[in-house]
């Protein structure tokens, strides 16, 4: 067992001070990443449709099996902080690093695992989206491309988890704000100045992660106070893959409910597809900030539940509540008002306007339903029970949205308008259920025996 050397990081730490301070010095950071990723993804779409509508198409492809990659990252990120946060809380520095270690080691596992399952699937997707033949070789292009360079994008994910449990969430901003302007000269560079085309993208992004990756390992090396080498321990990579896995898979069945919903909505036509694309990708600019709030209160309760301080896990998932809930208030209104203007910006068809401006005023309703559902997962996670969330999501994201949609649109012949009322309604009612829950895991923190400790012996 290594000695518990005490942690003197350049972050303040989440355990003492103001939690509201605390909510807000983290969650901006991380918000203003998440709007530097998008920018930086509608920068390489707009670089494809200047090669051509091929590449475009090509592109977009492309994107839907991309998530395999971005799940596991995601549950990768996910995972490492959810471990190494309550060793931040309890101040010993030798623990966080190990599982900084371990979470290296297993990242770099996936960058193994996930190009090979990525290359095998990879066409057979491609032709299940509906790929013709001359945008189907360029999907190919850019997914092979990506798929080689996964281990870049994987120890990103990594790196940035460990650096959130630490509260640390600038560092992840800077190296997406500065991928944001990296691909701004790298990609015409790449693609028309070299030639490469859609594969010039691909490569662009694989060199931005690569960077970013030994940007936020030199960050971690100076808060650790050594540099960090992948170790594999069995028992610690058990421990990682319980908080991984199910992170990973419930952002897979998000993108399964997603293809399903899309899939229903293309039986009244491509331009409600279109529509309802475009409000859904306003929709979560919007929830970016709720997003940040998420990372924010993750970190905190994490690093609070190592240090027993049991009462300010509940303090700030109810502190975090009340931020959600002034940001809905700022939200809702824009959608309900604003929403034929967003739309109007993006296509000057009526139908594709009206699909997308009713989408997101119905889903103001269930704005705040997404605060809370977020929240609750971002405090089991930190509790170590991930698997709630995972099974609410597979609920609220496939079985029943898809079973009641089918159901009302091919055996009803209802509305298209119905497929927007059930997703606020599962929504909704799986918002009540995760606050439920949640608060009566908060309730049990001082009855239950003490959380077994992540061993390392």
């Amino acid at each position: 067992m290594p000695s518990r050397t005490t942690i003197k990081s350049s972050v303040p730490s989440l355990t003492t001070g103001p939690v509201l301070g605390h909510l807000v010095r983290l969650s901006i950071p991380a918000s203003m990443g998440m709007i530097f990723n998008t920018l930086y993804n509608l920068t390489d779409f707009w670089f494809a449709g200047r090669l051509s509508d091929d590449a475009l198409a090509g592109m977009s492809i492309a994107g839907s099996v991309f998530f395999l990659l971005l799940a596991v990252g995601i549950g990768m990120q996910t995972g490492a902080s959810a471990v190494i946060a309550p060793e931040v809380g309890s101040g010993s520095r030798d623990r966080v690093a190990h599982w900084v270690d371990q979470a290296f080691g297993l990242a770099l596992f996936f960058s193994i695992i996930v190009p090979v399952a990525g290359l095998f699937l990879a066409e057979p997707l491609i032709r299940f989206l509906g790929a013709e033949a001359d945008v189907a070789p360029l999907s190919l292009q850019y997914i092979t491309t990506t798929l080689w360079g996964a281990f870049t994008f994987i120890l990103t994910f990594a790196a940035a988890g460990a650096l959130m449990a630490m509260g640390d969430t600038r560092s992840n901003r800077n190296a997406l704000a500065a991928g944001f302007v990296a691909n701004l000269l790298l990609n015409p560079l790449l693609t028309f100045g070299l030639g490469l085309g859609v594969t010039g993208l691909a490569l662009a992004t694989v060199l931005i992660k690569g960077a970013s990756a030994l940007y936020l390992y030199q960050v971690l090396t100076r808060e650790l106070g050594r540099r960090s080498i992948p170790r594999f321990h069995l028992e610690s990579w058990l421990a990682l893959l319980r908080q991984v896995l199910p992170a990973s898979f419930n952002m897979l069945t998000i993108i399964l409910g997603g293809f399903i919903t899309l899939s229903l909505i293309g039986r009244f036509g491509s331009e409600h597809v279109a529509g309802y694309s475009v409000g859904l990708r306003l929709e979560q600019v919007l929830l970016l900030p709720a997003l940040g709030l998420n990372t924010a209160v993750m970190a905190i309760a994490g690093q609070n539940l190592g240090a027993g301080n049991d009462s300010r896990v509940r303090q700030t998932y109810i502190t975090g509540l009340l931020l959600g809930l002034a940001m809905a208030v700022v939200s809702v209104p824009v959608m309900v008002y604003l929403s034929p203007a967003m739309m109007s910006f993006f296509s000057s068809d009526p139908a594709i306007q009206a699909t997308g401006a009713t989408y997101l005023r119905i889903d103001a309703i269930a704005f705040y339903a997404y605060v809370v559902l977020f929240l609750s997962t971002a405090i089991l996670q930190a509790m170590k029970r991930p698997l709630f969330p995972m099974y609410l999501g597979i609920a609220r994201q496939l079985i029943i949205p898809v079973s009641i949609n089918y159901w009302l649109i091919v055996y009803r012949d209802f509305p298209m308008i119905s497929i927007f009322y059930t997703i606020i309604s599962v929504v909704v009612l799986a918002s009540l259920i995760a606050h439920w829950y949640t608060l009566r895991q908060l309730r049990r923190l001082n009855t239950d025996d003490p959380q077994p400790s992540n061993s390392i012996a």
